[in-house]
Protein backbone atom coordinates (compact mmCIF):
# COMPACT_ATOMS: atom_id res chain seq x y z
CA UNK A 1 0.00 0.00 0.00
CA UNK A 2 1.21 3.62 -0.58
CA UNK A 3 -0.91 5.18 1.15
CA UNK A 4 -1.23 5.45 4.72
CA UNK A 5 -4.98 6.12 6.33
CA UNK A 6 -5.49 6.91 10.02
CA UNK A 7 -8.57 7.81 11.64
CA UNK A 8 -9.35 10.07 14.75
CA UNK A 9 -13.02 8.68 15.20
CA UNK A 10 -14.21 11.24 18.40
CA UNK A 11 -13.01 14.38 16.02
CA UNK A 12 -14.54 12.66 12.87
CA UNK A 13 -11.09 13.63 10.67
CA UNK A 14 -8.91 10.83 8.49
CA UNK A 15 -5.02 11.95 8.20
CA UNK A 16 -4.06 10.52 4.99
CA UNK A 17 -0.39 10.22 3.92
CA UNK A 18 1.25 9.09 0.82
CA UNK A 19 3.77 6.63 1.81
CA UNK A 20 7.11 6.91 -0.40
CA UNK A 21 9.34 8.60 1.15
CA UNK A 22 11.94 6.94 -0.78
CA UNK A 23 10.26 7.91 -3.97
CA UNK A 24 9.65 12.14 -2.81
CA UNK A 25 6.46 10.34 -2.77
CA UNK A 26 5.95 10.68 -6.34
CA UNK A 27 2.73 9.08 -7.40
CA UNK A 28 2.91 5.76 -9.20
CA UNK A 29 0.01 3.91 -11.29
CA UNK A 30 -0.45 2.26 -7.85
CA UNK A 31 -0.60 4.54 -5.60
CA UNK A 32 -2.89 7.05 -8.34
CA UNK A 33 -5.17 3.63 -7.70
CA UNK A 34 -5.28 4.04 -4.31
CA UNK A 35 -6.01 7.48 -4.21
CA UNK A 36 -9.02 7.20 -6.86
CA UNK A 37 -10.70 4.29 -4.48
CA UNK A 38 -9.62 5.75 -1.35
CA UNK A 39 -11.47 9.32 -2.17
CA UNK A 40 -14.84 7.48 -3.86
CA UNK A 41 -14.96 5.37 -0.33
CA UNK A 42 -14.75 8.09 2.11
CA UNK A 43 -18.09 9.14 -0.43
CA UNK A 44 -19.40 6.77 2.29
CA UNK A 45 -17.64 6.79 5.45
CA UNK A 46 -20.16 8.94 7.38
CA UNK A 47 -17.60 8.74 10.69
CA UNK A 48 -15.49 10.51 8.52
CA UNK A 49 -16.04 14.47 7.79
CA UNK A 50 -12.58 16.02 7.12
CA UNK A 51 -9.57 14.93 5.98
CA UNK A 52 -6.36 16.09 5.80
CA UNK A 53 -3.75 15.04 3.34
CA UNK A 54 -0.20 14.65 3.33
CA UNK A 55 3.30 13.29 2.46
CA UNK A 56 5.41 10.88 4.70
CA UNK A 57 8.65 12.17 5.98
CA UNK A 58 10.05 16.17 5.92
CA UNK A 59 11.65 15.94 2.21
CA UNK A 60 8.28 16.09 0.10
CA UNK A 61 4.80 16.25 0.50
CA UNK A 62 5.01 15.03 -3.41
CA UNK A 63 6.68 15.10 -6.49
CA UNK A 64 4.18 14.23 -9.17
CA UNK A 65 4.51 11.04 -11.09
CA UNK A 66 7.40 8.77 -10.28
CA UNK A 67 9.92 9.18 -13.30
CA UNK A 68 9.71 5.14 -14.01
CA UNK A 69 6.28 5.05 -14.34
CA UNK A 70 5.45 4.18 -18.54
CA UNK A 71 2.07 5.23 -19.39
CA UNK A 72 1.29 4.23 -23.28
CA UNK A 73 -0.55 6.70 -25.08
CA UNK A 74 -2.74 6.41 -28.29
CA UNK A 75 -1.38 7.44 -31.68
CA UNK A 76 -4.18 10.04 -32.00
CA UNK A 77 -3.33 13.65 -30.53
CA UNK A 78 -6.88 14.12 -29.72
CA UNK A 79 -6.24 12.07 -26.84
CA UNK A 80 -4.58 11.55 -23.63
CA UNK A 81 -4.21 9.11 -21.00
CA UNK A 82 -2.94 11.36 -17.56
CA UNK A 83 -3.38 8.93 -14.89
CA UNK A 84 -2.98 12.00 -12.33
CA UNK A 85 -6.37 13.58 -13.65
CA UNK A 86 -8.88 11.05 -11.21
CA UNK A 87 -6.37 11.34 -8.03
CA UNK A 88 -8.01 14.55 -6.45
CA UNK A 89 -11.06 14.18 -4.18
CA UNK A 90 -13.37 16.70 -6.60
CA UNK A 91 -12.51 14.18 -9.77
CA UNK A 92 -14.28 11.61 -7.90
CA UNK A 93 -17.02 13.33 -6.44
CA UNK A 94 -15.87 13.67 -3.00
CA UNK A 95 -17.26 17.14 -1.05
CA UNK A 96 -15.92 16.79 2.04
CA UNK A 97 -13.44 19.00 2.80
CA UNK A 98 -9.62 18.13 2.26
CA UNK A 99 -6.62 20.12 4.09
CA UNK A 100 -3.10 19.48 2.35
CA UNK A 101 -0.41 19.43 5.09
CA UNK A 102 2.69 20.15 3.27
CA UNK A 103 6.48 19.80 3.93
CA UNK A 104 9.23 19.40 1.90
CA UNK A 105 8.92 19.92 -1.88
CA UNK A 106 5.58 20.15 -3.80
CA UNK A 107 6.05 20.18 -7.33
CA UNK A 108 4.50 19.37 -10.83
CA UNK A 109 2.03 16.61 -10.29
CA UNK A 110 1.87 17.74 -6.60
CA UNK A 111 -0.58 20.56 -8.05
CA UNK A 112 -3.71 17.95 -9.03
CA UNK A 113 -4.17 17.41 -5.31
CA UNK A 114 -3.17 21.07 -4.07
CA UNK A 115 -5.69 22.23 -6.71
CA UNK A 116 -8.25 20.26 -5.41
CA UNK A 117 -8.14 20.84 -1.25
CA UNK A 118 -9.98 23.35 0.36
CA UNK A 119 -6.95 24.83 1.53
CA UNK A 120 -2.88 24.47 2.48
CA UNK A 121 -1.24 24.54 5.02
CA UNK A 122 2.80 24.68 5.02
CA UNK A 123 5.90 24.08 7.01
CA UNK A 124 7.96 27.16 6.77
CA UNK A 125 10.60 25.23 4.86
CA UNK A 126 8.00 23.94 2.24
CA UNK A 127 8.70 24.96 -1.26
CA UNK A 128 6.62 24.80 -4.55
CA UNK A 129 7.84 24.54 -7.96
CA UNK A 130 6.94 22.94 -11.38
CA UNK A 131 9.77 21.30 -13.27
CA UNK A 132 7.87 20.60 -16.88
CA UNK A 133 9.53 23.59 -18.96
CA UNK A 134 12.66 22.51 -18.04
CA UNK A 135 12.36 18.74 -19.18
CA UNK A 136 10.60 19.64 -22.15
CA UNK A 137 6.97 19.37 -21.27
CA UNK A 138 3.78 21.41 -21.38
CA UNK A 139 2.68 22.91 -18.04
CA UNK A 140 -0.97 21.95 -18.53
CA UNK A 141 -3.24 20.86 -15.95
CA UNK A 142 -0.53 21.95 -13.06
CA UNK A 143 -0.80 25.57 -14.17
CA UNK A 144 -4.46 25.53 -14.58
CA UNK A 145 -5.34 24.37 -10.80
CA UNK A 146 -2.39 26.94 -9.61
CA UNK A 147 -4.20 29.46 -11.46
CA UNK A 148 -7.49 28.94 -10.09
CA UNK A 149 -5.38 29.60 -6.32
CA UNK A 150 -2.31 32.49 -7.59
CA UNK A 151 -2.19 35.49 -9.72
CA UNK A 152 -1.52 34.83 -13.28
CA UNK A 153 1.79 36.46 -12.90
CA UNK A 154 2.72 33.79 -10.12
CA UNK A 155 1.77 31.20 -11.61
CA UNK A 156 3.36 31.90 -15.00
CA UNK A 157 6.70 32.58 -13.53
CA UNK A 158 6.48 29.20 -11.57
CA UNK A 159 5.05 27.41 -14.30
CA UNK A 160 8.03 29.08 -16.71
CA UNK A 161 11.57 28.89 -14.67
CA UNK A 162 11.02 25.40 -14.29
CA UNK A 163 13.64 24.04 -11.85
CA UNK A 164 15.61 27.20 -11.90
CA UNK A 165 13.65 28.92 -9.10
CA UNK A 166 11.28 27.67 -5.77
CA UNK A 167 8.23 29.07 -4.16
CA UNK A 168 8.88 29.33 -0.52
CA UNK A 169 5.89 28.69 1.35
CA UNK A 170 6.49 32.63 2.65
CA UNK A 171 6.12 33.86 -0.92
CA UNK A 172 2.94 31.19 -1.40
CA UNK A 173 1.20 32.47 1.54
CA UNK A 174 1.96 36.11 0.61
CA UNK A 175 0.25 34.90 -3.04
CA UNK A 176 -2.92 32.90 -1.49
CA UNK A 177 -1.31 29.77 -2.09
CA UNK A 178 -0.83 28.62 1.64
CA UNK A 179 -3.13 29.80 3.86
CA UNK A 180 -1.17 29.01 6.91
CA UNK A 181 2.98 28.42 7.67
CA UNK A 182 3.83 26.68 10.75
CA UNK A 183 7.02 25.98 12.28
CA UNK A 184 9.16 22.84 10.42
CA UNK A 185 7.17 19.10 11.20
CA UNK A 186 4.17 20.90 12.23
CA UNK A 187 2.05 21.65 8.99
CA UNK A 188 -0.17 17.93 9.96
CA UNK A 189 -0.53 19.11 13.39
CA UNK A 190 -2.09 22.49 12.04
CA UNK A 191 -4.25 21.05 9.30
CA UNK A 192 -5.61 18.74 11.56
CA UNK A 193 -6.77 21.33 14.10
CA UNK A 194 -8.63 22.84 11.35
CA UNK A 195 -9.74 19.57 10.19
CA UNK A 196 -11.22 18.99 13.63
CA UNK A 197 -13.23 22.74 13.71
CA UNK A 198 -14.47 21.92 10.55
CA UNK A 199 -15.76 18.43 11.11
CA UNK A 200 -17.42 19.71 14.60
CA UNK A 201 -19.61 21.51 11.94
CA UNK A 202 -23.23 20.33 10.07
CA UNK A 203 -21.97 18.42 7.70
CA UNK A 204 -24.52 18.79 4.98
CA UNK A 205 -23.23 22.68 5.64
CA UNK A 206 -19.72 21.67 5.25
CA UNK A 207 -20.10 20.31 2.05
CA UNK A 208 -22.63 22.35 0.57
CA UNK A 209 -20.18 25.50 1.44
CA UNK A 210 -17.09 23.44 -0.72
CA UNK A 211 -19.01 22.97 -3.65
CA UNK A 212 -20.28 26.33 -3.52
CA UNK A 213 -16.87 27.47 -3.30
CA UNK A 214 -15.54 25.19 -5.88
CA UNK A 215 -18.73 26.15 -8.11
CA UNK A 216 -17.19 29.32 -8.06
CA UNK A 217 -14.19 28.97 -10.03
CA UNK A 218 -15.30 25.24 -11.47
CA UNK A 219 -16.49 27.00 -15.07
CA UNK A 220 -13.55 28.50 -16.06
CA UNK A 221 -11.53 25.17 -15.13
CA UNK A 222 -13.22 23.64 -16.70
CA UNK A 223 -12.99 25.17 -20.14
CA UNK A 224 -9.35 25.30 -19.82
CA UNK A 225 -8.75 21.74 -18.98
CA UNK A 226 -10.57 20.91 -22.51
CA UNK A 227 -7.70 22.39 -24.33
CA UNK A 228 -5.04 20.66 -21.94
CA UNK A 229 -4.55 17.68 -24.01
CA UNK A 230 -3.78 19.03 -27.39
CA UNK A 231 -1.79 21.75 -25.74
CA UNK A 232 0.37 18.50 -24.53
CA UNK A 233 -0.12 16.70 -27.53
CA UNK A 234 1.93 19.49 -29.80
CA UNK A 235 4.26 20.69 -26.81
CA UNK A 236 5.72 18.04 -25.45
CA UNK A 237 8.96 16.55 -26.48
CA UNK A 238 9.59 12.81 -27.12
CA UNK A 239 9.86 10.86 -24.00
CA UNK A 240 13.29 10.04 -25.01
CA UNK A 241 14.46 13.73 -24.76
CA UNK A 242 12.50 14.28 -21.88
CA UNK A 243 14.59 11.52 -19.84
CA UNK A 244 18.03 13.66 -21.40
CA UNK A 245 17.03 16.61 -19.99
CA UNK A 246 15.62 14.81 -16.50
CA UNK A 247 19.40 13.08 -16.39
CA UNK A 248 21.01 16.16 -16.76
CA UNK A 249 18.93 18.30 -14.48
CA UNK A 250 17.88 20.75 -16.46
CA UNK A 251 21.93 22.28 -16.38
CA UNK A 252 21.86 24.64 -13.85
CA UNK A 253 23.06 24.64 -10.34
CA UNK A 254 20.67 24.95 -7.37
CA UNK A 255 17.41 26.86 -7.59
CA UNK A 256 16.80 29.91 -6.45
CA UNK A 257 14.14 30.24 -3.53
CA UNK A 258 12.05 33.54 -3.31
Amino acid sequence: MALRIEREAAAGVALVTLDRPAKLNAIDLETAGELTALWRGLRFDEAVRAVVLTGAGTRAFCTGIDRNVEVPQPPSPYALDDPLLRIGPKANDLWKPVIAAVEGMACGGAFYLLGEAEFVVASREATFFDPHTTYGMVSAYEAMAMAQRMPYGEVARMALMGTAERVSAERAYAVGLVSEVTEPGGAAAAALRAAAVIAGCPTEAVQGTVRAVWAAKEAARTQAMAQAPALIALGNLPPERQAELFGARGGGGEPRVR
